[in-house]
């Protein structure tokens, strides 16, 4: 299956008609709530002409900023471009040779504290001033604020949705994951001194700013507004200059001190891959292989570790839970007499979390890997790619792409709520597919990745209470990268280790009365600790509706527009 239900202009219109249109009423509440803001932050709206915009800009563009509801703004437009109209709101700044210089010049003369620097094809929805403004009435500690945003054709017709997640520092770095329409607070803007003199190409300039931006300022000062907060005036989806943004991407990581390489992304070219450098020298990974029974599962998994994995620093602890099959205990007993595996006796009933926990206490690396016995390796420098993330301080939890034996996707990141507590993002799709924007090409952040093959600093599993026992078969690992977020720590997952899951095959499915009640009180229980997060996933955006069988758009949206609450 490929994920492509971006590409439906029929629905994305009809859900435009029915979620996305404001009526008379909703100009009408948003005109009165604008009075009652406590803050009604100016906005200094710098347009930026484009290369194909060089001598006029449409009119639309303008009037989609002078019609607009909220009123506390000012329009920054070069000399003798756009609109005569009197309106002291419009302000004119010396023409310039380039972005930089213009944009430079109006963000020293303007008045606003927040700078929203326009390209001069896209037209602001007619509510997306007022909605920035009520998320900085909501955090007025906010640096950088963006929108999720559309395409609109010559007919008036919107298509091309891009809805994005929170924050990702990882997903920035692959692509653009900012967009066309940014509020900057103009303080930070001064300290990295505004735009870099770049090629004339808006996308990259908007790019490079708002890297640097990021990246100088935290990511709590960074909020995503899940609204379609512009419209760029095109017929078919832009292009991307791919070798000038990861021209872009090398400059920053070499300021940010970053050691890695940049390449594109095998299955998005147009994007990027950061292969990051290990340290030196490279630490010890024990990877933890809990198993029962099952010796033809054990062997595979085993022989790809030992035989398959080109990482050389690697401790091998398979925790037995009372195996009696003659063949199992052979394998076990042969495996024992390689000096890099250790077998950890756990007898009792099954508690995933609980034999973790005991091997992960007995464990001599500095990293933890929890693997399944059901999986299999696919290409040989899977750990090497885990542990480069893996060492990095900000991260606390790297999950991997998981396969079914069919090629298709079982695991690309765990998304939260609605209805279900967890569902795995894009299932089922191609291995071949990149995902609508790239969500299956590109290393990104998540709140949550599948414990069939986790790695994370041990210093990190025990800072956080390691696997919570209570939790014996499912929901555990999901609670332990909810722990670690609540502990300051990302989630990330990556395209880039591979590996095949036949997923329930050594424990099988809850396919019992007993099973079922198990799963079923597991799920209470994660949900009694969790529930305020459930509908509040960064990372599934609310315009979006993620399903175990399929990706639509969520009718309706699962946020309340600011209008309305």
């Amino acid at each position: 299956m490929v994920i492509r239900w971006y590409g439906d202009r029929q629905h994305y219109s009809a859900w435009v008609e029915a979620h996305d249109t404001l009526t008379d009423q909703d100009r009408y509440t948003i005109r009165e709530r604008i009075g009652r803001l406590d803050r009604s932050p100016l906005f200094s709206i710098v347009l930026l002409p484009t290369a194909d915009a060089a001598l006029s800009v449409p009119d639309a563009v303008v009037a989609s900023v002078h019609g607009h509801l909220y009123p506390h703004w000012e329009l920054w437009l070069p000399e003798g471009l756009g609109t005569a109209d009197a309106d002291r709101r419009l302000r004119r700044s010396q023409r310039t040779a380039d972005h930089a210089s213009h944009f430079n010049a109006a963000v020293a003369a303007a008045d606003g504290a927040f700078i929203v620097p326009l390209p001069a094809d896209t037209m602001l929805s007619e509510s997306a001033l007022y909605e920035l403004a009520v998320e900085i009435e909501r955090h007025p500690d906010v640096d950088l604020l963006y929108t999720d945003e559309d395409c609109l054709d010559a007919s008036g017709s919107r298509f091309w949705p891009h809805f994005k997640t929170g924050w990702d520092p990882d997903l920035a770095l692959g692509r653009d994951a900012i967009g066309r329409l940014a509020v900057y607070r103009r303080s930070v803007l001064d300290q990295i001194n505004g735009l870099r003199p770049l090629a004339d190409d808006t996308d990259l300039v908007l790019y490079d700013l708002s890297l640097r931006f990021a990246f100088a300022t935290s990511p709590a000062r960074i909020r995503h507004v899940p609204v379609v907060g512009c419209h760029r005036l095109v017929n078919a989806p832009p292009g991307w200059n791919a070798a000038g943004a990861r021209d872009i991407v090398r400059q920053l990581i070499v300021e940010q001190g970053v050691g890695a390489r940049v390449i594109p992304a095998p299955l998005a070219p147009m994007w990027n891959r950061l292969l990051r450098e290990l340290p030196d020298p490279l630490p010890l990974v024990s990877i933890i292989v809990p198993t029962r029974d099952r010796p033809e599962l054990l062997a595979r998994c085993t022989d790809a570790v030992l035989s398959r994995t080109d990482y050389p620093n690697i401790e091998l602890l398979i925790v037995d839970n009372d195996s009696e099959e003659p063949a199992a205990v052979r394998l076990l007993a042969r495996l024992s007499r390689d000096p890099r595996v250790r077998i950890v006796r756990y007898s009792g009933r099954f508690n995933y979390a609980a034999q973790n926990n005991r091997a992960a206490r007995e464990a001599r690396g500095d990293i933890l890997v929890l693997l399944n016995n059901d999986t299999d390796v696919i290409h040989s420098d899977w750990l090497r790619e885990m542990v480069s993330h893996a060492v990095r301080t900000d991260v606390g939890a790297v999950g991997a792409k998981l396969l079914y034996a069919d090629g298709r996707v079982q695991h690309a990141g765990v998304v939260l709520g609605p209805g279900r507590a967890a569902v795995h993002q894009l299932r089922l799709a191609d291995r071949l597919d990149a995902g609508p924007t790239g969500e299956l090409a590109l290393t990104r952040t998540v709140s949550a990745v599948t414990g069939a093959c986790l790695a994370l600093r041990r210093s990190v599993f025990f800072e956080v209470g390691g696997l919570n026992e209570e939790l014996r078969v499912a929901y555990n690992d999901i609670d332990l990268c909810l722990r670690l977020g609540d502990h300051g720590y990302r989630v990330v997952w990556t395209p880039f280790a591979e590996l095949y899951h036949l997923e329930c095959a050594s424990r099988g499915y809850d396919d019992s009365l007993q099973k079922r009640a198990l799963a079923s009180n597991e799920l209470t229980y994660f949900c009694r600790f969790w529930n305020s997060l459930l509908d509040t996933d960064p990372f599934h955006n609310p315009n979006v509706l993620y399903g175990w069988e399929n990706t639509i758009l969520s009718t309706p949206p699962r946020r309340t527009r600011a209008w309305l609450v």
